[in-house]
C-alpha cells in the first residue's frame, strides 16, 4: 500500500507555509503537559501551548515563548475546495448543530427564536481540558435546544435544531 503524503498549508497571521506528515514527523518535540510541549529547532528551543482550539474551522491560538499566535490549517480537502474556488462566500441555512467531539457543554450563548447568522457564537465545549467555541456554520433562527449546561454530549450529538 503506497505511503499517502499529506501537506497542511499553515497559515500565522500574514505568513503562509506547508508541512508535510514527514515534517511533522521529524519535529523534535517533547510533550511536557496536555497541550504543553518543548521544541527545538534549528538549536533554538521553544515553549509550545496550545491556548484555544477550534476544530470546526481548524484554527489554534498558540503561545510560543510567551508570543500568542493565531493558526489556521487546512489540510488537503481544503486545499482543493479553495483551489476550485468553491469557497465563494455564500451564507447557507442549517437545520441542525451537532457536536463535533465529546465534551462537555459550558455555556449556550443563543436562545430559541433567535436569529442567528454564519459565525455566531453558539455554545462553549469543553474537551480534551480545552474551551471550545462553537460557532453557527450557516444562517437560520434556533428552533430548539437539546441540551443544558453541564451536560455530558458524545460526537454526532444533536445539540442545537434550526428552522
Amino acid at each position: 500500500m503506497a505511503d499517502v503524503m499529506t501537506n497542511y498549508k499553515i497559515s500565522v497571521d500574514e505568513e503562509e507555509f506547508t508541512l508535510s506528515n514527514q515534517d511533522m514527523a521529524a519535529l523534535d518535540m517533547l510533550e511536557l503537559d496536555e497541550n504543553k510541549f518543548h521544541l527545538l529547532q534549528d538549536n533554538l528551543a521553544y515553549d509550545v501551548a496550545v491556548l484555544h482550539s477550534n476544530f470546526m474551522d481548524k484554527t489554534l491560538s498558540i503561545s510560543v515563548n510567551g508570543n500568542t499566535y493565531e493558526v489556521k490549517i487546512a489540510d488537503a480537502y481544503d486545499q482543493m475546495v479553495e483551489k476550485m474556488g468553491l469557497l465563494i462566500n455564500t451564507s447557507q441555512k442549517v437545520n441542525e448543530i451537532k457536536a463535533p467531539m465529546p465534551g462537555l457543554i459550558l455555556d449556550i450563548m443563543v436562545e430559541v427564536g433567535q436569529e442567528i447568522f454564519e459565525g455566531t457564537p453558539l455554545l462553549v465545549l469543553s474537551a480534551m481540558k480545552m474551551e471550545n467555541i462553537i460557532l453557527s456554520q450557516g444562517d437560520g433562527i434556533v428552533k430548539s435546544i437539546e441540551v443544558k449546561k453541564d451536560d455530558a454530549v458524545e460526537k454526532g450529538q444533536l445539540i442545537i435544531e434550526m428552522e
